[in-house]
């Protein structure tokens, strides 16, 4: 039974990434279109993805409270990381993959 329980927190675990991955994608579509002046251009980004993400249920499905600013924290630790380890990597993905393995425990 433990054996199972486990198997389903780890599809939990990759399909709240999947989830996290598709709304991280729609936010990144929803900045570009409110920036779309700038052609999304903003060097506050994660300002504006902190409140949506918030408004749009992240904390939901991390099963978390997040304050406005450990998010935005987040947003660039995670941006900087995937620049680093993984430039080139689709961003939505690798963000997820960070958020989930931080909040969602196996």
């Amino acid at each position: 039974m433990g054996k199972t329980m486990k198997l389903n927190t780890s599809v939990d675990k990759k399909q709240r990434a999947r989830q996290l991955a598709d709304l991280l994608h729609q936010t990144g579509e929803d900045h570009h279109i409110a920036f779309k002046a700038t052609d999304g251009a903003d060097p506050d980004w994660s300002i504006w993805y902190a409140d949506h993400l918030r408004e749009k249920g992240i904390e939901t499905l991390l099963d978390a409270k997040l304050l406005k600013s450990d998010l935005i924290y987040l947003l660039v630790l995670a941006d900087k990381k995937q620049m680093s380890e993984a430039p080139g990597s689709r961003w939505e993905q690798f963000y997820a993959d960070f958020f989930v393995n931080r909040y969602i425990h196996s």
